[in-house]
């Protein structure tokens, strides 16, 4: 699990093309463009920037078939693994995007929530605590802290705002495959788990339901929210350093 140094620098700069391509289609995501544009543009950006998409053919496990585009596009209920369509985006639909970015053999993963034109109240809250859940659990990403450190950070904030982290749905750690060990659960108990150690290169990603934590899988091979509640989700790549973490794809 631990990186060398010259595995963590092309791991740092995919995640630095992951940060810019994110950038440019969070900006085309408004009312009117469809997923399929967006999962198009996210494919062009990233050749251009001398990278592959990591997600197009990968067959993650539970899933029936490779997956068909460069880009999850999960509306709504739909919490990941979203398949891109011709879909136009509507005012008050809440989007995640979710793709990796593979430059020379080694990858970063990210992802992000974005509201389209006038959201709910509950969509704004639902956005805001994920996203500081991401950075709460990015806290606790130092040596000699545990898996169980961040878990714990991550569902104390979530709950404490009245959401639900979504059940059976991990982070990972990421760099030379898309998913490798350790899972990274998030909830947990304090000091328990694996210690971790300079070098580790993690995906940490927290998922929230606004009602049901369970989940089902649909036809496309995505996950919703069992009680089709709204859901959000936000995923930066990240290193253990000697001192504080590196953000990878900020």
């Amino acid at each position: 699990m631990i990186k060398t140094p010259e595995e963590i620098k092309l791991i740092r700069i995919a995640g630095k093309i992951l940060a810019n391509v994110a950038k440019q289609v969070k900006e085309a995501a408004k009312e009117g463009i469809s997923l399929k544009e967006l999962d198009n543009l996210t494919k062009k950006l990233i050749e251009q920037a001398g990278a592959e998409p990591t997600f197009c053919g990968y067959q993650p496990h539970g899933a029936e078939k490779p997956f068909p585009a460069s880009v999850c596009s999960s509306l709504n209920e739909v919490v990941v693994h979203g398949v891109p369509t011709g879909y136009k985006l509507k005012s008050g639909d809440l989007l995640k995007l979710d793709f990796g970015v593979t430059y020379q053999g080694y990858i970063a993963d990210g992802a992000f929530t974005v509201g389209i034109g006038k959201i709910s109240p509950q969509a704004k809250q639902l956005i805001e605590t994920t996203k500081n859940a991401l950075m709460l659990g990015i806290k606790e990403c130092r040596a000699g802290k545990t898996l169980g450190d961040i878990g714990w950070a991550i569902n104390n904030y979530v709950t404490k705002h009245g959401l639900k982290v979504i059940k059976g749905l991990t982070g990972h750690g990421v760099g030379r495959e898309l998913h490798e060990d350790p899972p990274i659960f998030n909830e947990g108990q304090k000091n328990t788990g694996m210690r971790l150690k300079p070098g580790m290169v993690l995906a940490l990603e927290p998922m929230v339901s606004a009602g049901d934590p369970y989940i089902l899988q649909l036809d496309d091979d995505s996950y919703a929210t069992r009680d089709r509640s709204l859901s959000a989700h936000f995923e930066h790549t990240i290193v253990i350093t000697e001192k504080e973490p590196e953000v990878l794809t900020k």
